[in-house]
């Protein structure tokens, strides 16, 4: 900064506007005291300190109020207005910085300090700065278009550096502080560089207003055109009488919607839409969505349905083609019949077929179909953990579509479909929702006939379903869901129903399959028998299937290689065609062992056997328990161990056997997990057994749970149980005196094979299943 000289004079504060040096204007003076200060100048030496006030608002502003620096003018011209403001011309002289204030009421009075600019030491270096803000600024008035030519011509005259940028500075649209700041900036290189930034930003903002104002323009031109040819496209069609174009599938949906026989709320909805899509332009990403809306509207079925063949003769034919045994379910199935034969309104009933994989559960579905001359429809829920599959996305998103059974009754194309709903046990549920919640309503009699699919959102009828779901392990469906259901349980096949399987539907299938014609494959009775004994173990037909399968594959390669033209599959050589057998058949142990006993144990995959071991040694009173145990069946033993503590002397046990020895049960196979409240009294038995020394019988296998007490407590699965047993070669089974009402579910040839005991108590069950010490 250079010093000038001090001197006193009128300080005239300006609102909203801020005045260069070298700059003249025109101001519109009202105040009194600005008036009062003009009035002064005009009388003296006609110059005036203009500053500018920090905020617009304020009409009498203080001293703290104003900035300190401003622009020593010269007033030129001044003239009354009839309205009492005053107009003068003034003209920018040079900087001043305010020193301090004067006491005066009537007017501001200062005493100023003229501040001298501080020049560019360097020529070169100013003729650079110079050209380049000129070049900045004729760029800025082309795109501004707000500048004339002649102000740049004006400018482009200037020699002086401080002038040049003060001239510009007073044409840039920028606000008063930025102004002020350059006002205040006594250095020129400094004020130049500030003025080549704001000319750099403005030159981007009016080029991407240009762009954007290019863009919309172009956008509006197009709109405008294609709603002139859409206009004319529609004259020329009605001219031409051509229904085709939007207008022809507009009339064409028009007359589906009229014919789809929709429900009154339904079909007014579809109207409306319908509506929205002919004023919508086709190029809208919206007219698709509505126009897939209305699709859906008129391909669900609303009132069509099929006509039920109430026959029950000709549905039992049906059922006894399709499957071998499963009298309860097919009982079931004549009973429904039955009842919408006398009452022609019977709900559609939900049922549950519960049971191990490969028994039949999903096939018997579709005979129930079939019996009922219905149209048959599947989804399979194994590992659905969305609710929206269940009940559809809202339209709001993107690629939104209905949910499963919305789906399924789309491709039913009736309203009274059979609709099976497979591994409904194997449902999930996350932070999408649960599904099995949304279930609810679907299996739900008194509430589906208002079911709601987010998607559809209009209340859909399927109270006419006949809805069938199938699951492995009723232990994982939800409570709620499960009481909405009727459980049919599917225990498995026995060996003489397995057998009547494959010779009436499993090898005639396979042998179709490979290209085998009629007779040139026999397969003997007691190979068959042989190969449900010690080449599969389970209670359905899906590995006996895969057997057959295999046989028919060694079969059709042998007859193609010209060894054989007829191929006879006997016992003996069904090795040659599946190899050793995998599983041992007959008793489960092979002679009587001490500390080995035989459990019944119910997996999702049917019924099996569990043998125990007990071992008894040197110790300091441990109980260890292996074999990859749950917390119940580690309760079990526990209570057993308390148990023949509790009874030593009366079991002719040593009653401090439990201070001198580590006592180790163990449970075969431990990479299994295995749980469950039935192996109290096996693993009671065991125990007993390796403490007295007196072996369990090998014949014997056993079910119940055990209480402190030594009752024994009824348990679940019989049915399964006691197949599994017949399929290990066991002939006496000990069951819980409250599971006798049970004994009736098991088929007659399991139960023509077996002795069931039937015990309330612990000592009952060692009567049954231990023999003499040796």
């Amino acid at each position: 900064m250079v010093e000038g000289r001090t001197r006193v004079i009128p300080l005239l504060p300006l609102r909203g506007l801020l005045v260069f040096p070298t700059m003249v204007l025109h101001l519109d003076v009202g105040r009194a005291k600005s008036v009062q200060a003009l009035e002064k100048v005009m009388v003296h030496d006609h110059e005036i300190l203009l500053a500018t006030q920090k905020e617009i608002s304020i009409d009498e502003p203080s001293e703290e109020e104003i900035h300190t620096v401003g622009t020593l003018a010269k007033v030129k011209q001044m003239l009354k207005l009839p309205n009492g403001t005053i107009r003068v011309l003034v003209e920018g002289l040079q900087r001043a910085q305010i020193e301090r204030y004067l006491e005066n009421d009537d007017m501001f009075e200062v005493e100023i300090q003229v501040l001298e600019d501080e020049q560019i030491e360097s020529e070169v270096e100013q003729t650079a700065l110079m050209r380049n803000t000129l070049q900045q600024f004729e760029q800025y008035i082309k795109l501004s278009k707000k500048i004339s030519a002649e102000t740049l011509a004006t400018v482009t005259d200037i020699t002086e550096a401080g002038r040049l940028a003060d001239v510009i500075s007073s044409h840039l649209p920028i606000k008063i502080a930025e102004k002020q700041e350059l006002l205040e900036t006594i250095s020129v290189k400094e004020r130049l560089l500030s003025i080549i930034d704001v000319l750099n930003n403005e030159k981007e903002v009016l080029g991407l207003e240009k762009k954007i104002g290019q863009r919309v323009k172009k956008s509006m031109e197009k709109t405008q055109k294609e709603y002139y040819l859409r206009e004319q496209m529609k004259a020329i069609q009605k001219e031409l009488g051509d229904k085709e174009g939007k207008t022809g599938e507009i009339a064409s949906l028009k007359e589906k919607i009229e014919e789809a026989q929709m429900p009154e709320s339904v079909q007014e909805k579809a109207f409306k839409e319908l509506d929205r899509y002919e004023k919508m332009p086709s190029n809208a990403a919206e007219s698709s969505v509505i126009r897939n809306y209305i699709e859906w509207l008129l391909n669900l079925p609303w009132k069509k349905e099929t006509e039920d063949v109430l026959d029950i003769h000709h549905a039992e034919d049906i059922l006894n083609e399709d499957h071998y045994g499963l009298d309860k379910v097919k009982e079931r199935v004549l009973e429904y019949l039955a009842v919408q034969q006398l009452t022609k309104e019977l709900k559609g009933p939900i049922l549950c077929l519960a049971g191990p994989p490969g028994v039949g559960k999903t096939s018997l579905a579709r005979s129930i179909a079939r019996s009922l001359n219905r149209k048959f429809v599947r989804i399979s829920l194994g590992g659905v953990r969305d609710e929206a599959e269940i009940r559809g996305h809202r339209r709001t998103y993107v690629g939104a579509m209905p949910g499963r059974i919305m789906q399924g009754m789309k491709k039913a194309e009736t309203i009274n479909p059979v609709f099976l709903l497979d591994e409904i046990d194997k449902m999930a549920n996350d932070f999408r929702g649960d599904p099995a919640a949304a279930l609810l309503e679907v299996l739900d009699p008194e509430q589906n006939n208002t079911f709601s699919d987010h998607y559809i959102e209009e209340p859909y009828d399927l109270s006419k379903v006949m809805f069938v779901t199938t699951a492995n392990n009723i232990g994982t469906i939800p409570g709620p869901l499960l009481d909405r259901m009727e459980i049919i349980s599917i225990a498995g096949y026995t060996e003489v129903e397995k057998l009547h399987i494959i010779k009436d539907y499993l090898l005639p299938k396979q042998a179709k399959d490979h290209g085998l014609g009629k007779g040139t494959l026999q397969v003997k009775d007691e190979a068959l028998m042989k190969v449900i004994r010690r080449y599969t173990r389970e209670a359905g037909v899906r590995n006996l299937e895969r057997q057959m399968a295999t046989i028919c594959r060694k079969a059709a390669k042998l007859i193609v290689s010209g060894e054989k033209k007829k191929v006879v599959v006997t016992e003996k050589s069904l090795e040659d065609m599946l190899g050793k057998p995998k599983f041992r058949y007959g008793q489960a142990e092979v002679e009587d062992q001490i500390g080995t006993a035989t459990g019944l144990a119910y997996t999702t995959a049917g019924g099996d056997t569990l043998s125990i071991e007990v071992s008894v040694v040197q110790g300091k009173g441990k109980l260890i328990l292996t074999g990859k145990l749950g917390d119940v069946m580690k309760e079990s033993a526990q209570a057993a161990f308390s148990y023949i503590r509790s009874r030593a002397d009366e079991l002719d046990i040593d009653p401090s056997f439990h201070e001198k020895n580590d006592i180790h049960i163990h449970v075969p196979e431990g990479a299994t997990p295995k749980d469950g409240p039935s192996a109290g009294i096996t693993m009671a038995t065991a125990l007993i057994s390796a403490l007295t020394g007196r072996p369990v019988k090998k014949e014997v296998g056993m079910t119940g749970e055990i209480t402190l007490r030594g009752r024994v407590l009824p348990i679940g699965g019989l049915k399964e149980k006691a197949m599994s047993a017949h399929r290990a070669g066991l002939t006496k089974i000990i069951i819980p005196s409250e599971n006798e009402k049970d004994l009736e579910e098991i088929p007659d040839t399991v139960r023509e094979g077996l002795t069931f005991v039937i015990v309330s108590h612990l000592d009952e069950v060692l009567k049954h299943a231990l023999g003499e010490k040796k």
